[in-house]
């Protein structure tokens, strides 16, 4: 299925929830690999402030790419934001959703801090 960019470019983007493993099998705790290089994958909530308005997205992350010390209220860089339509069927009932992949979430550094001054 063809994934789309998603633009960050105007929006503020908070940590909502800190990463966690993505989990691919609940009942073996098996945790979910990047399909192209097998890295395991991570979970991060982000808060996406863009407009007046708040969405929260549940995204994953190659664990090599997100900093295991992000904390709600960190205010975050989104690199490389896709966005996935999916569907599938589980014990006879259809589902369906946006699923949502980044490159990375990195940590801003406030200006007053990075320059002595704060």
């Amino acid at each position: 299925m063809p994934s789309f960019k998603i633009d960050l470019s105007t929006a503020t983007v908070f940590v909502a929830t800190p990463p966690v493993p993505k989990v691919a099998n609940r009942q073996t705790g098996e945790v979910a690999k990047d399909r192209e290089t097998g890295a395991d994958l991570s979970t991060v909530g982000l808060l996406v402030a863009d407009d007046g308005e708040g969405n929260l997205y549940q995204v994953a992350v190659p664990k090599t790419g997100v900093d295991a010390s992000l904390v709600p209220g960190t205010l975050v860089a989104v690199t490389g934001l896709r966005a996935r339509d999916w569907e599938n069927e589980f014990n006879g009932q259809k589902r369906h959703g946006i699923s949502f992949r980044a490159v990375a979430v990195t940590a801003l550094v406030p200006a007053a801090a990075s320059n002595g001054q704060g």
